[in-house]
């Protein structure tokens, strides 16, 4: 039986196919009035419309069903052919109405639909497409598809603060990359997300553990896998006081990643080496200001929404840093007049900052209340490194703003209390 709104979507996609309007295809058997409630799914063809309409378009009855899987093959090869806005619409309509059709066509719809959704940072989009994505996996069965499904969606978790279901997704997707894949790239793939989620659930072992597998799976390249898996192990040495290591394995990427291999990795790694300026002690404030210009030279060539916040983001960092508390508090108000589509990790640590400033500003209670409601939002999400960092800032800015109050001078020379950096951020 031919249902809306499918039917409606097909009608309309044959009718301009052949350059018909809509008067044109009525004919004199039907108004174009009804003509346009079909198009638009609000009426349901009667039988005797069905085999009107298939006359003026020279088909059969039964081409306007079975035509459903051919519609969703076509904007998948013009989707992956030309990469639009248009053609990603197109193929999001066509997907609709693929239930019940080719199981492999269906995931590879899904697939470029999440990529082109995480592009846009349009995150609960992308969440959606790669939950019914592993759904589509398990139902066709082959190891190396599930794999890279539940790696996208682990990825998408742990973004959205679902730690502990991030971490049973990615050690599904290891440990099926590992005994099924023969693709580096996969394991690969994997490890990243897996090393990720497992230092943000404070299992640190055994981040450090795969992090060591994965520079050594990538050894020998220096390709965009290799430059994120050097980012991830630099991230994690941060987290682990380590300093020193970090900055020295940034470096290295910086100096052998090539920026015509993937722009937009190539900003954000400069974006990772200012936001580790920031977390030394002292902060090198002149260096992360050169590697946020770096970036932001970049932004008209590979500029999205999300890497563009984050560089305010940054920016309201290195602001807090200097002690120009009015700048950062401008460029956090700039930030919550955009619909944010950072990670939930750094989304929470600009809550943190403007907390901060609230204490510093001498708004003790509102501010630690707010600390103290991240913190806790934050364990119960078992993210338990992040909430760890939030009581130690809680503490440091209290001291620091109390000691200011009663006129130490020592406590203004020290500066102000570092922000919620996220030099420690695996990518995203």
């Amino acid at each position: 039986m031919l249902e809306q709104p499918s039917f409606g979507r097909r009608l309309k996609q044959l009718r301009t196919e052949r350059g018909l309007s809509q008067a044109a295809l009525a004919g004199d058997g039907m108004s174009t009035g009804y003509l346009s409630r079909l198009e638009s799914g609000a009426r349901q063809p009667t039988e005797r419309a069905v085999t009107h309409l298939a006359g003026q378009l020279g088909i059969s009855p039964a081409d306007f069903e079975e035509s459903r899987a051919a519609s969703l093959a076509q904007s998948l090869s013009l989707a992956t052919s030309l990469d639009s806005d248009e053609n990603s619409q197109l193929l999001a309509e066509a997907l609709e109405s693929s239930h019940g059709q080719d199981p492999m066509l269906r995931w590879q719809a899904l697939w470029l639909l999440a990529q082109w959704k995480r592009r846009h940072g349009e995150r609960a989009a992308e969440h959606a497409y790669l939950k019914e994505l592993v759904e589509v996996s398990e139902e066709i069965g082959l190891p190396e598809l599930r794999s890279r499904a539940l790696t996208q969606y682990a990825r998408s978790l742990r973004v959205s603060g679902e730690i502990l279901p991030a971490v049973d997704a990615a050690s599904t997707a290891f440990r099926l990359a590992r005994d099924h894949s023969p693709a580096t790239q996969d394991i690969a793939g994997a490890l990243l997300v897996l090393v990720s989620v497992e230092a943000e659930a404070g299992r640190m072992p055994d981040a450090r553990k795969h992090a060591d597998e994965l520079t050594e799976l990538v050894e020998g390249r220096s390709d965009a896998m290799w430059a994120e898996a050097i980012w991830t192990a630099a991230a994690l040495r941060i987290r682990q006081g380590e300093a020193a290591a970090a900055e020295a394995l940034l470096e290295q990427a910086l100096e052998r990643f090539d920026s015509r291999e993937n722009l937009s990795l190539w900003l954000r790694l400069r974006v990772a080496m200012a936001e580790l300026q920031l977390q030394k002690f002292p902060p090198d404030a002149d260096a992360a200001q050169r590697c946020i210009e770096a970036a932001e030279a970049g932004l008209p060539f590979a500029g999205t929404p999300p890497l563009e916040q984050a560089l305010t983001a940054l920016r309201a960092r290195l602001a807090f840093h200097e002690g120009r508390h009015p700048d950062a508090r401008a460029l956090l108000d700039r930030l919550s007049r955009s619909e944010l589509r950072l990670p939930y990790q750094t989304q929470i640590r600009l809550e943190v900052l403007e907390n901060q400033l609230k204490i510093l500003s001498g708004d003790e209670d509102e501010g630690l209340a707010g600390l103290q409601r991240l913190a806790v939002k934050a364990q119960e999400n078992s993210a338990i490194d992040l909430a760890a960092e939030i009581w130690r800032l809680a503490a440091e800015c209290l001291m620091q703003a109390r000691a200011r109050a009663q006129g130490d001078p020592a406590a203004t020379a020290a500066g102000t209390p570092a922000p919620p950096g996220a030099a420690g951020d695996l990518p995203a």
